[in-house]
């Protein structure tokens, strides 16, 4: 990335690589920055940083398998996604879920989907 970027999103993580890893291939991003305490995803659409959340935060968050869905946020971003189905697939082998409703708006189909985490973001496929 040869200037910094104009808009982007943060996500915490207890698991800085796994998570990484989930959105890199999920959203078809690339580690563009990594440190011990975050990884720098882009794409042409979004900015992505996945931020490791601190070790005396970390210790008192239990993250199980398979994750729970956490809906307490106040926030939700959305990424575009060539196929549903293909993301639902990335999505279970990652860890993480696409859930059955769909919503469809002007050019795209909707879901809501889940990280290993149990972050919930939503994913659009374009219908045009």
């Amino acid at each position: 990335m040869s200037t910094p970027a104009r808009a982007g999103v943060f996500v915490y993580a207890k698991d800085l690589p796994r998570l990484a890893a989930f959105y890199a291939a999920m959203l078809g991003m690339r580690q563009v920055h990594a440190t011990d305490d975050i990884a720098i995803l882009a794409s042409p659409d979004l900015q992505l940083l996945v931020h490791r959340i601190p070790a005396h935060i970390a210790a008192g968050i239990h993250i199980e398998t398979p994750p729970v869905r956490r809906e307490d946020c106040a926030i939700k971003f959305f990424a575009t996604v060539s196929s549903l189905e293909a993301a639902g697939a990335t999505a279970a082998a990652l860890g993480g879920q696409l859930f059955d409703e769909r919503w469809e708006g002007p050019g795209f189909i909707v879901c809501n989907a889940m990280d290993p985490e149990g972050n919930v973001f939503q994913i659009r496929e374009p219908t045009a």
